[in-house]
């Protein structure tokens, strides 16, 4: 891995689309592809973790992250706020490891922003139908009806980025991200300092 650049491997999509499944499956079966850590305001879930599943910071806290310039990108998501801390570009760059981001469309458009050569993927429910009942079968939440219309208008936007996978079948879902991941790892933007030191062992040419 310290033969080449890092990637930023951003992936967005619905909730109840498979996302976190995916994620998780990939980030098993890859070496050198850590997960990055967002900070959020809202409060942690049954089984979260501090520094594994979020970093939770009070609303104050966040905003004075915001002033400071600390956030590679941030977005309020569902009332509440998300954001991706600069140093875990910076630990992901420092260790030679590729870091894969799980963000919404505001936070992935952001990232396209100040990261041109950032990789992005969206993730789409085979249909409208197979997601409302995906979120459904979660249990009561009251707001079902504001995540179904955000999807909606999330899903038109998977234009914007570099591959779209549809998650109808979530072996083939994950193989299709692990490709994605590993085809990123082999443009010529990534493994440059490696063929930079190739080329300097070859033999110079007259005048060059």
């Amino acid at each position: 891995m310290s033969e080449r650049t890092p990637s930023l491997i951003v992936v967005s999509g619905p909730s109840g689309t498979g996302k976190s499944t995916v994620l998780t499956r990939v980030l098993a079966r890859v070496d050198a592809l850590r997960f990055s850590v967002s900070h959020t305001t809202r409060r942690p879930r049954p089984g979260e973790r501090e520094g594994v599943d979020y970093y939770y910071v009070e609303a104050a806290r966040f905003q004075q992250m915001i002033d400071a310039h600390l956030f590679l990108e941030w977005a309020h998501v569902h009332d509440h706020r998300y954001g991706t801390a600069r140093a875990e570009q910076e630990h992901a760059r420092r260790d030679g490891v590729d870091l894969l981001l799980d963000l919404d469309v505001q936070g992935a458009a952001q990232v396209r922003l100040a990261h041109r050569d950032a990789v992005t993927v969206f993730i789409l429910p085979p249909s409208y139908a197979a997601l409302e009942e995906r979120l459904r079968s979660r249990g009561p939440d009251g707001s079902l009806s504001l995540r179904l219309e955000a999807a909606a208008e999330e899903a038109s936007l998977y234009t914007e980025y570099d591959y779209c996978l549809v998650n109808d079948d979530l072996d083939r879902t994950v193989e299709d991200l692990l490709t994605i991941v590993r085809a990123a790892r082999l443009r010529t933007s990534r493994v440059d300092p490696l063929a930079q030191r190739i080329l300097a062992t070859f033999p110079r040419r007259q005048g060059a």
